[in-house]
C-alpha cells in the first residue's frame, strides 16, 4: 500500500449516526468513529467534533461524504433528518480542496465489485452472471435502493429513491398492517415499513391485529427480543420484516434484471446473522408466480464488510481526483508552467503565485493577487491575457471549473481596470452569488405563513420607500392580476395615513433592505393597532423583522449613499415572485378564485385544479 501524502476524510451520514474515518492509503481506514446525529446541531458541528477528537490535527485536502439524500446539485437536505448545507460553502468553511458528496447507496453500490468473498454472505441459491446488472437495497433509518450497470471501463451506479415505491401487501396480515399504517400516512411506501421506525409501526399493527396491547418498544428492543425468542409478537414482527424485504428485493431484481446478484446492506439486516438466513426472506424473494424461475436463478447476498460504504465513497473520490487531473484547471496550470520562461519578470511572479496557491488565486480579489505577487494590478490582467483569457474573471472561471468540479460564485469588486467583459461578468457573478445566499436562507415556515396571510387577505398594501418603491409597484401589478384588491404605497406622508384605515383582514407587506426606516416602522405600529397583519421583506435582526408577523429574510449590504441599489432590489423582486407564485398555486385549485389568474388576452377559462391556467413566465417577468 502506497500511503497518501495527506489523509482523506471519508464519512457515511445516516439519519441516526454519522460515521467518519481517515483513509491514509488506498482502502486503509483509521480512526473510525460513529457519532449520534442528534448530539450535533448540524453536519459542520459533527465533522468538527470528529476532527477535534483525533490524536493529532491532520491536514486534510480531500474528503468524500456518503449521505442519505438524493444528491443532485449543490444543496443537500437529508430525507430522514434535518441537516442541510451547501456543498461548496461547506468545502470552503472546512478549508478542503475537494469535497465530494454522494448518495449513500450510490457509494455502497460502487463498493460491491470490490467486495471479497469473506465480505458477503450468500442467502439461498442462484449463481451470478458476469458481467450483469447488480441490485442493492438496505434498511436502516430509511430504505436505500441502488444498482450497478456494467460499462466498458467499469460500472455506472444508479441513483434512485426506490424505497419510496408504494407498498403492496402479500396476504391478509399485511393488509391489516397497511390499514393500520393508513391511519398515519396517506401514502405507505416500502420505506415506511422496511426501516427502524417501520419495525415499530408493524409491531403496533400486529398487536392491534391480534387484539392485544402493544408495549412501548423501540426497534432495537423488538429485534433483540425476536432474536432471543422471548416474545412471539416481536418474532412475528421480525419475520414479517424479512418477508417484506424479500418482496422488495424480488421487485428490484425483476425490474433491473439483476443477474449479477442482489445485495442487502443497511444497518439492520447485517446484524441479524443466521436468523435472516432462516427467515422468510428468500422464499418471498422467489415468490413471483410465473417468474419464480427467473428470480430463483439470481443470488442474494448480505454485505458483511463493515466499511463497504467507505470503500465506495473513497472510489468515487479517487475517480473525481483523476478527472480533476485532466480538467481545464489542470490544463491552464500546465499552460502556465509551459510558458513561464517566456513571461516578463513581473508576469513570472504572478505565475509563481498562481502555481503555488491556485485556490487563493481563485478566491482573492485582483488587489490581493497583485500584492502577493508584488506586481501592479495591470500586470495581473496582462498575465491573464497572455494565457488567452479575456481578463481575470475569465481566467478564474477556467481555473475554478476544475479545482472544485463546479464554479464557485463569490462577490468580486468592480475596479477601474476592468474591461467591459470583466465588468459584466462581475456584475452577473455578484448577483448570482447573492441569489444563492438568499436561497440558502429561505425558511419554509416563513414562506408558508406569508402566503397564507396574503391568500386570505381582503386587501393588501405594499409599502416601500426610495429606491425600493419599484418593488412595491411590481408587487401591486402581480397581485392585481389575481383579482386581489391591493395598492402600492411609496410616499412616506401617505403611508401612515393609509395604515390608519386598515382593517382586521388586511395585510401590509413592508419592503425595506435595512429594516430601520422610521416611517415604515410607524406603518407597522399603525397596522397592528388596526388589527392588520404585517409581512416584512427585510434584513435579519432588524427592527422591522422583530415587529412583523411573517418575515422573509434578505441579507444583502449595499451602500445606497454612493450608488443606486442593484442586487438588493433584484433580491426583493424575486421574493415578491415567490409570494406571487405561491398565492397563484393556492388559488389555482379553488374554482372561481382561479379565474382572475388568467393572463391578459387569454381566452381559456380557468379549470379548477389546473395550475397551467397561469403561465409562470407571466408571474415572474419584471417587464411591462
Amino acid at each position: 500500500m502506497t500511503p497518501f501524502d495527506h489523509p482523506r476524510l471519508i464519512a457515511d451520514i445516516g439519519g441516526t449516526y454519522a460515521r467518519f474515518a481517515l483513509e491514509t492509503g488506498p482502502g486503509h481506514f483509521e480512526h473510525a468513529a460513529s457519532l449520534r446525529c442528534a448530539e450535533h446541531a448540524d453536519f459542520h458541528a459533527a465533522i468538527t467534533a470528529y476532527l477535534a477528537g483525533l490524536p493529532a490535527s491532520p491536514w486534510i485536502q480531500h474528503a468524500a461524504i456518503a449521505i442519505a439524500y438524493p444528491v443532485e446539485g449543490d444543496q443537500v437536505r437529508m430525507t430522514n433528518y434535518h441537516w442541510q448545507f451547501s456543498i461548496e460553502q461547506m468545502r470552503e468553511r472546512l478549508g478542503f480542496d475537494t469535497l465530494v458528496v454522494v448518495n449513500d447507496f450510490t457509494a455502497l453500490a460502487m463498493a460491491l465489485p470490490k467486495l471479497r468473498q469473506d465480505q458477503r454472505r450468500q442467502v439461498g441459491g442462484g449463481t451470478p452472471r458476469e458481467p450483469s446488472v447488480v441490485g442493492l437495497l438496505g434498511a436502516g433509518s430509511g430504505l436505500g435502493v441502488s444498482g450497478l450497470i456494467p460499462a466498458a471501463d467499469g460500472w455506472i451506479a444508479l441513483g434512485t429513491e426506490g424505497g419510496h415505491a408504494s407498498f403492496a401487501p402479500h396476504d391478509e396480515r399485511e393488509v391489516a398492517i397497511l390499514r393500520h399504517a393508513w391511519k398515519q400516512f396517506p401514502h405507505v411506501s416500502f420505506e415506511r415499513l422496511l426501516s427502524g421506525s417501520g419495525i415499530e409501526l408493524m409491531y403496533r399493527a400486529l398487536a392491534d391485529h391480534a387484539g392485544r396491547p402493544a408495549e412501548r418498544l423501540a426497534a432495537p428492543e423488538i429485534t433483540q427480543r425476536a432474536l432471543a425468542g422471548t416474545d412471539p409478537l416481536c418474532k412475528e414482527t421480525l419475520d414479517v420484516f424479512c418477508g417484506l424485504l424479500g418482496t422488495a428485493a424480488g421487485n428490484l431484481a425483476v425490474t433491473l434484471g439483476a443477474f449479477g446478484g442482489l445485495y442487502i446492506g443497511g444497518g439492520i439486516v447485517p446484524r441479524l446473522g443466521e436468523y435472516f438466513d432462516r427467515s422468510p426472506f428468500r422464499a418471498r424473494f422467489e415468490d413471483k408466480g410465473r417468474f419464480s424461475g427467473y428470480v430463483s436463478a439470481i443470488p442474494t447476498y448480505v454485505i458483511t464488510a463493515p466499511d463497504a460504504t467507505f470503500v465506495g465513497a473513497s472510489g468515487i473520490l479517487e475517480a473525481q481526483l483523476r478527472t480533476l487531473d485532466t480538467s481545464p484547471a489542470s490544463a491552464i496550470l500546465e499552460q502556465i508552467r509551459r510558458v513561464q520562461d517566456q513571461l516578463s519578470p513581473a508576469e513570472r511572479r504572478v505565475a509563481a503565485h498562481v502555481l503555488a496557491h491556485p485556490r487563493a488565486a481563485l478566491n482573492d480579489p485582483i488587489a490581493e493577487i497583485a500584492r502577493q505577487a508584488e506586481v501592479s494590478q495591470p500586470t495581473v490582467i496582462r498575465f491573464c491575457r497572455t494565457l488567452g483569457c479575456e481578463g481575470l474573471s475569465d481566467f478564474k472561471l477556467r481555473l475554478a471549473s476544475g479545482l472544485t468540479g463546479t464554479i464557485p460564485v463569490s462577490h468580486t469588486q468592480v475596479t477601474d481596470d476592468d474591461s467591459m467583459v470583466e465588468l459584466g461578468a462581475k456584475v452577473l457573478g455578484n448577483t448570482a452569488s447573492a441569489i444563492l445566499q438568499v436561497r440558502d436562507q429561505l425558511n419554509r415556515d416563513s414562506i408558508d405563513r406569508a402566503i397564507n396571510l396574503l391568500d386570505s387577505a381582503s386587501r393588501i398594501e405594499f409599502h416601500a420607500t426610495g429606491h425600493y418603491g419599484p418593488v412595491a409597484q411590481d408587487a401591486q401589478f402581480k397581485f392585481l392580476r389575481f383579482g386581489i384588491s391591493c395598492t402600492a404605497c411609496t410616499d412616506p406622508r401617505l403611508q401612515v395615513l393609509s395604515a390608519a384605515v386598515l382593517g382586521a383582514r388586511d395585510v401590509v407587506v413592508v419592503i425595506s433592505n435595512s429594516g430601520k426606516v422610521p416611517e415604515l416602522l410607524e406603518v407597522v405600529e399603525r397596522a397592528h393597532e388596526r388589527g392588520a397583519k404585517v409581512v416584512a421583506i427585510t434584513a435579519s435582526q432588524s427592527p422591522l423583522a422583530r415587529k412583523a408577523d411573517a418575515v422573509l429574510i434578505v441579507d444583502h449590504e449595499e451602500d445606497v449613499s454612493t450608488h443606486v441599489p442593484m442586487v438588493s432590489r433584484i433580491l426583493h423582486l424575486l421574493v415578491i415572485d415567490i409570494l406571487a407564485v405561491g398565492v397563484a398555486m393556492r388559488r389555482s385549485g379553488d374554482g372561481e378564485r382561479a379565474a382572475p389568474i388568467l393572463s391578459a388576452g387569454s381566452k381559456r377559462r380557468a379549470t379548477p385544479g389546473v395550475a397551467t391556467a397561469v403561465p409562470l413566465a407571466t408571474l415572474t417577468s419584471h417587464s411591462r
